[in-house]
């Protein structure tokens, strides 16, 4: 069954008031949470992801980034935080067996992505080879920005899953009950949402906790 990451994250930046946010949430029924490399100083994500996982969460960092270098780093802060995944990074073999030696799991981008905020190109057969090309070299999974396509989205989740066996994760502009439910339908591993519980997107409480918890309760046939 497909599962929920809560991403404290706005417009592909982690927000400020994380922890806080994190603070008053972190009891309802949400296993999976994460955030980006950017927006909080280090010790700040480190004392967040303590937290987290003391609060018996599977934690995330997203690093959107392109080069090899920049990717490595990513993979670096996120041994340093005590994540659980790195999600995101153009995929480089230096940064998988980075990650493999720390004990890692490694998410990286399939298909072509560019840009900030990022934008996936490609058909959607040509991102689910990606995605087997990825599977193949050992990751643990992908990190698929769907929904970031200009054409093919739901297309392409369904090309990606039925490809590959390894961890699906849609991320990235899942804004709407319509796109929970298709993607539920497709049933990869996870899929994130950030911005838009900042924005309102779910149920009549704006609040981030309150658009969450509509969230859980929808996903659980209780809205």
């Amino acid at each position: 069954m497909t599962k929920l990451i809560v991403m404290l994250t706005y417009d592909d930046e982690t927000v400020v008031k994380a922890r806080e946010i994190f603070d008053t949430c972190k009891y309802l029924p949400v296993e999976y949470w994460g955030f980006k490399n950017i927006g909080l100083p280090k010790d700040q994500m480190k004392t967040l992801v303590k937290e987290m996982k003391a609060a018996g969460k599977t934690t995330f960092l997203e690093v959107v980034t392109l080069t090899e270098q920049s990717c490595r780093e990513g993979a670096e802060l996120a041994v340093e935080c005590g994540f659980d995944f790195l999600m995101g990074t153009v995929f480089h073999q230096s940064v998988l067996t980075y990650c493999k030696e720390k004990n890692l799991r490694y998410l990286p981008f399939c298909g072509q992505v560019d840009g900030h905020p990022s934008i996936l190109s490609g058909t959607p057969e040509e991102i689910a080879g990606s995605a087997a090309e990825l599977e193949k070299a050992g990751c643990a999974g992908t990190d698929l920005l769907a929904y970031r396509h200009p054409d093919k989205p739901e297309e392409t989740i369904r090309a990606v899953v039925k490809k590959v066996k390894f961890k699906v994760c849609v991320a990235g502009s899942v804004s709407s009950f319509d796109r929970i439910d298709l993607i539920r339908s497709i049933n990869p591993w996870t899929f994130t949402i950030g911005t838009a519980l900042f924005d309102g997107k779910f149920g009549p409480d704006k609040s981030f906790r309150g658009q969450l918890q509509y969230v859980v309760d929808y996903m659980n046939g209780k809205a």
